[in-house]
């Protein structure tokens, strides 16, 4: 994969997948516009680029193809892939979009979902519009993904994808924290019952993620300002290992209990409590769910009410 910007001469990008093609994430230098970025490709993957401004957008890559991409730092939703047909689909996908308002955004993504439903693109759109959106459809992804299952019977990332809607479900509003055991980065034994209390809050981080470490350390001000034991804190870590993840507990003072077991966004307790963002959070009144996907300002107004 090689790329070319305009506003962007010099800087670093992110990239990592959602199916663990890459082991983690890879940093990319941009040198003078431009970057070249190659890694063993023996299947077809979804590579997501991180921007500086945290912004995603995704790269499809296929076994024995290289891709192009180009862009205006200043206008990457107009950003384009070349050099495959996936690529093509998603461009056109983004020019749809360009200048319609969110309602209208997933009411396309829906759109182009059920006229594509071959494509890795329709993938990408389920898990970003009806899946991990901070206001998910659990009803329509299941809906979209039986489709989807139809045309593409053998796809892993449907499958775990359908995993992950399914244990969504399971914190839906109102229902109770689900039993499950878990081991924490120091090898002590979490469990449901452990983590009673008036409130809890379960959120997931990654040492790469800017806004989800910010959501650490907003809910380490918090619990300390609350003062008592009437709040309990979870944390999920996405890290590939625990290298990064100890470090950054370190630097941000995380010091209460954090999940790391190097499966990424395939964790089994991920995917038991249904968690499929980064960030991502439940919070739970008394043991039973009453928020979950909040944004900063939401969980901050949240919890001030609890």
């Amino acid at each position: 994969m090689d790329g070319r910007f305009l506003h962007f001469n010099q800087g670093e990008l992110y990239v990592y997948s959602y199916d663990g093609s890459i082991a983690g994430v890879d940093t990319i230098k941009v040198e003078g516009g431009r970057f070249t970025y190659e890694i063993p490709c023996e299947m077809s993957t979804t590579l997501m680029l991180v921007f500086p401004n945290f912004s995603e957008q995704p790269v499809f890559a296929e076994p024995g193809k290289s891709v192009s991409v180009k862009a205006d730092a200043s206008h990457l939703k107009e950003l384009k892939v070349e050099g495959s047909k996936e690529n093509k689909l998603m461009n056109e996908f983004r020019e749809m979009i360009l200048s319609v308002s969110p309602p209208e955004e997933k009411r396309l993504a829906e759109m182009f979902i059920k006229d594509h439903p071959e494509s890795a693109v329709s993938v990408f759109l389920l898990r970003k519009y009806f899946a991990m959106s901070s206001t998910p459809d659990y009803d329509k992804a299941m809906e979209l993904l039986g489709l989807l299952e139809e045309k593409q019977p053998k796809n892993g990332a449907l499958i775990r994808l359908h995993a992950q809607v399914n244990g969504a479900k399971n914190t839906a509003m109102g229902k109770p924290l689900p039993n499950f055991t878990a081991k924490d980065v120091y090898g002590n034994t979490i469990t449901s019952a452990s983590l009673r209390a008036p409130v809890l809050v379960i959120s997931t981080w990654a040492s790469w993620d800017y806004n989800s470490k910010n959501m650490q350390r907003h809910l380490r001000r918090i619990r300390r300002q609350r003062g008592g034991n009437d709040m309990k804190l979870l944390s999920i870590c996405v890290d590939p290992g625990l290298t990064d993840c100890k470090r950054t507990m370190a630097s941000d003072t995380i010091d209460w209990p954090v999940i790391c077991s190097g499966e990424m966004l395939d964790d089994k307790t991920l995917k038991l409590l249904g968690l499929t963002s980064v960030p991502g959070n439940i919070v739970l009144r008394n043991g039973r769910v009453v928020a979950t996907g909040l944004s900063l300002l939401e969980l901050e107004k949240k919890l001030e009410s609890l």
